[in-house]
C-alpha cells in the first residue's frame, strides 16, 4: 500500500514576553504547555518542548542581563523550533562540563533532546536569540 504524503501544516506561531526574573520560568512552561494543548501536540512532544523551553528561559534568566525575554514556539512542516530573545551578555550561551554539579546541564538536556540548537546575535548590542528544534519524526507533529 502506498504511503499517503503527510498533511501540509501551515505554521503556527506563538510569542509571549515575560520579565526576566526566576518566577517567569514556571509561567514560561506554563502558556508553551498551554498553547500545546491547544495546538493538540501529544504528551510527550509537550513534555519535551516545556523542558527545553524550561532550560532556554533560565539560561536567560540567569545568565544575562536582561530584563525581559520573549519565548516563541513556532510549528512548520518539518519541524517545531523553540526561541528565547533576550537582552544578551559579553558570552553566548555554550555547553560546559560541569562534572558532579547539578547546576549548568540545561543545554546539554537541549543538545541530546533536541535535532538542532544555537544562538545568533540580534544585531542590536548584545540581544541574542538561543533556539532548538525538534524535527518531526524526533517526536510526533502536533
Amino acid at each position: 500500500m502506498p504511503q499517503r504524503p503527510r498533511p501540509r501544516i501551515d505554521e503556527r506561531r506563538f510569542a509571549f514576553e515575560l520579565p526576566a526574573r526566576t518566577e517567569s520560568v514556571a509561567r514560561a512552561r506554563r502558556l508553551a504547555e498551554e498553547r500545546l494543548i491547544l495546538w493538540g501536540c501529544g504528551t510527550d512532544v509537550r513534555d519535551t518542548v516545556v523542558l527545553v523551553v524550561s532550560e532556554l528561559v533560565t539560561n536567560a534568566v540567569v545568565h544575562t542581563a536582561s530584563a525581559r525575554f520573549v519565548c516563541e514556539l513556532r510549528e512548520g512542516e518539518e519541524r517545531l523550533r523553540i526561541s528565547v530573545r533576550d537582552e544578551g551578555g559579553p558570552a553566548g550561551p555554550r555547553i560546559r562540563d560541569c562534572g558532579a554539579e547539578e547546576r549548568g546541564r540545561g543545554l546539554i538536556l537541549v543538545d541530546a533532546l533536541c535535532s538542532a540548537w544555537g544562538a545568533d546575535r540580534t544585531g542590536h548590542g548584545t540581544a541574542q536569540v538561543v533556539w532548538a528544534e525538534l524535527a518531526h519524526g524526533m517526536a510526533e507533529p502536533c
